[in-house]
């Protein structure tokens, strides 16, 4: 059976189950997609009888797969599986064997099954999977590959109505790019633990192995406590002006700030060490990313004097021509280097938007072009001196994207004209530029003045390597471009804080997309990659989310009454009825209708009277709205998405406790399967077809307070909420197309008491 034929029959498998409701078309159940992969009615059902087996000299690696594995099944599928050494596979019962082809059990395994798997064969990385009724048998090209086969693994376990199974596949699989990497932020002490998890369950799940971290001042640093102190004040300033970067001192535009790095506050050194820890055991290697000559707000709020611009209200960048700078510059990076220990760091160097001409008594009369190569050199020849590597943000080095000399003329608001620095010149870009630098490439999109893929040419000429930075999945002539032997990969980027929020509303399809175009040969197409990632959404926000949802086989549910509220026949009613989709069960009503509530209206409560775990709201939005990506409003990352209204839940002794609803958060409109967006999705909240017209988004929230009785529900629309434009948001309503409830379990001891009393 071809891939695309297997596939398919996976879709066709997948959409005949959703007996009641359509579901959105399914992804393939390992992603990124396999370059080779058969697919099988026959898996292996999961039971305690199942065995992990290692050789009798196991490898590090081997013992950390082998426990990865088990805490996947214990954790997830409440399933404990025993790990065993022994001399060779024996004849009967269920077995799982992982490791690379020199492992003895693989060797015995591979031979007795024809599988091929050598140190060259498959391709770098690569891994064979397979599954049947009986053995489970990852194979690895070598340690990497095996590990990657885990993975594979771990998206082949699938939840059935007792238990759970691993469905039964063939994969023959490898690494398309050796670079694949996210560009984010060092998290804050309150989401270290949604990093652990973002590394653990996504990045190495999605086959990702670079992780570009900017740091700043959010680590502490004992040689200059004044930055961390520095660091504090200048977030907290950004917090309470409300704004996303402050103005140079004519009101010229400068540099963003990234001041939520870190939450805007300080880790201590173990805690980095740790987190870089964390990610390398998952195959992730970090590269701090420290900007340097721009973007350099960190160095600079205790250091004015070293500022390119020390009448600016908050620099940006130093001061090139001063010993100085570079005195504070090396003792930083110097630090991070000692916790880190990384093979590369990403200096920055992109926007530098100093004056031209300069007002700084050293710099004036010099060629900026001049001194932006001395820069980078000094840094460059500083972390060689160290056997470390540099990257850099490559725009300086095109006169299409920064401007020959200068860049083009620009305003203040007051009608004042500056200039910023341009790029360097071809000639000192060969002459003056160290080619072992990697260049990340954000030029690479086309569309804009100077931008698209004459760059990428422009930079392989010149000798150095270069990965697409700020990578998008639309990016045009992927196959013919990513050819080029100095495309090593690709870096999405998170240009926000480190929040499960920000990821899940804004960045998933960007994530997954890319990782997909880096690890695979089969590059679905938008259209037909939006609805792959739709799909997804359940499992990556259980695993981002480090929660189970109560909807999960098992669970009680039960309908509730909503025909006090609903309108009959209206146009975006869709059909009636009972349905079950994803293990919830709705009432759809009879005949089909909607709670429809506009912007300032109220809607009628909604009777409960149940003790719920959790609520499950069916709904939709008449049109569209806005979801800014969250660094417009890094002030408040919650309202960069339109909030529409929120539920009233009114508990029998008076509390109250709302539930916002929140544009590409836990709604969409109606017609968003015919909206064409590819960027399109909803975290919070899954697609349900009522209709070949119709979408609602069901969407669970779990009760805060269980063991209390929530008396009603009764809907809020917004009114007078203004977008991260400013705007007023435009007529609209939501859409309540039915309620349902997860309801507390009995326990045996009240079932015994029932009983009794009986």
């Amino acid at each position: 059976m071809t891939f695309l034929r297997s596939l398919l029959r996976f879709a066709f498998l997948s959409c005949a189950a959703a007996v009641f409701a359509r579901e959105p078309e399914p992804a393939p159940p390992v992603f990124p997609i396999p370059q080779e992969m058969e697919l099988s009615s026959i898996g292996l059902a999961l039971d305690e009888s199942v065995r992990i087996l290692l050789p009798l000299e196991p490898s590090p690696e081997d013992v950390f797969l082998a426990r990865e594995l088990t805490a996947e099944l214990s954790d997830r599928f409440g399933i404990a599986l025993r790990t065993e050494r022994v001399p060779r596979v024996p004849d009967e019962g269920k077995v799982i064997v992982m490791g690379a082809h020199t492992n003895p059990l693989v060797t015995q395994l591979s031979s007795t099954r024809r599988l091929t798997v050598t140190s060259a064969s498959p391709e770098p990385e690569g891994y064979l999977l397979a599954v049947d009724d009986r053995v489970v048998l990852v194979a690895g090209r070598d340690d990497a590959g095996t590990f990657y086969g885990l993975q594979s693994l771990r998206q082949l376990v699938q939840r059935t109505k007792d238990s759970a199974e691993i469905r039964g596949a063939r994969i023959r699989d490898w690494a398309y790019k050796p670079f694949r990497a996210v560009k984010l932020y060092l998290p804050g002490r309150d989401n270290i633990p949604f990093f652990k998890r973002f590394v653990r369950d996504f990045m190495a799940l999605h086959k990702y192995n670079q992780l570009i971290l900017e740091t700043n001042a959010a680590m502490r640093l004992n040689r200059h406590p004044e930055l961390n102190a520095g660091w504090i004040e200048f977030a907290r300033n950004m917090t309470e002006t409300r704004r996303d970067r402050p103005a140079g001192p004519h009101g010229e535009y400068v540099d963003s700030t990234h001041y939520d790095a870190g939450d805007g506050l300080i880790l201590e050194q173990d805690e980095v060490a740790d987190l870089v820890r964390w990610a390398r055991q998952y195959r992730i290697d970090v590269i701090p990313e420290l900007p340097s000559l721009s973007h350099s707000y960190y160095l600079l709020t205790r250091h004015r004097e070293l500022a390119e611009v020390p009448t600016a209200e908050w620099p940006d960048a130093y001061c090139p021509s001063n010993p100085k700078s570079y005195e504070l510059l090396f003792d930083v990076l110097d630090e991070y280097l000692d916790v880190i220990k990384p093979k590369v760091v990403h200096v920055g160097h992109d926007e530098w938007r100093i004056p031209v001409p300069t007002t700084c008594e050293r710099c004036a009369g010099q060629d900026a072009r001049e001194l932006y190569a001395a820069d980078l050199k000094k840094i460059h020849d500083h972390l060689a001196a160290r056997n470390v590597g540099t990257a850099i943000w490559g725009d300086h080095l095109i006169e299409g994207v920064r401007g020959v000399a200068t860049s083009e003329a620009m305003q203040t608001r007051g009608g004042q004209t500056y200039r910023w620095p341009g790029a360097l010149t071809p000639a000192q870009v060969s002459d003056q530029i160290p080619k072992d630098i990697l260049i990340a490439n954000w030029f690479w999109r086309p569309g804009k003045k100077g931008e698209g893929e004459p760059n990428e040419l422009q930079v392989e000429a010149w000798g150095f390597r270069q990965f697409f930075g700020n990578f998008n999945p639309n990016i045009p002539d992927w196959e013919r471009r990513s050819a080029r032997a100095s495309v090593i990969g690709g870096a999405p980027s998170s240009w926000a804080a480190t929040t499960e929020f920000n990821f899940g509303k804004d960045l998933l399809y960007e994530f997954l997309g890319c990782a997909n175009l880096l690890w695979s040969k089969h590059w679905p197409t938008e259209s037909a990659l939006q609805p792959m990632i739709q799909a997804m959404m359940p499992d990556v926000r259980a695993r981002l989310g480090g929660r189970v949802p109560y909807t999960a086989p098992g669970a009680r549910i039960a309908t509730v009454d909503i025909s006090v509220a609903r309108i009959a026949r209206l146009p975006s009613a869709g059909r009636g009825g009972v349905i079950e989709t994803s293990g919830v069960t709705f009432d759809l009503g009879e005949p089909a209708g909607v709670m429809r509530t506009t912007l300032g209206a109220v809607s009628p409560p909604i009777a409960v009277g149940v003790d719920a775990t959790s609520l499950v709201f069916l709904q939709a939005c008449e049109k569209p709205a806005r979801n800014g990506r969250a660094y417009y409003y890094i002030f408040n990352f919650e309202d960069s998405a339109d909030l529409l209204g929120h539920y009233e839940v009114l508990y029998e002794d008076g509390f109250v406790a709302t539930i916002p609803i929140r544009y590409g958060v836990n709604i969409l409109e109606r017609t968003w399967a015919k909206s064409g967006a590819p960027q399109s999705y909803c975290y919070q909240a899954d697609p349900v077809d009522c209709d070949n017209e119709t979408v609602f988004f069901s969407f669970e929230w779990l009760n805060p307070r269980l063991g209390k009785l929530i008396k009603s529900v009764t809907f809020h629309g917004s009114s007078g909420y203004r977008s991260t434009n400013g705007k007023a948001l435009e007529d609209n309503a939501v859409l309540l197309k039915a309620l349902s409830v997860v309801k507390a379990k009995p326990s045996a001891r009240s079932d015994e008491r029932k009983r009794v009393i009986d």
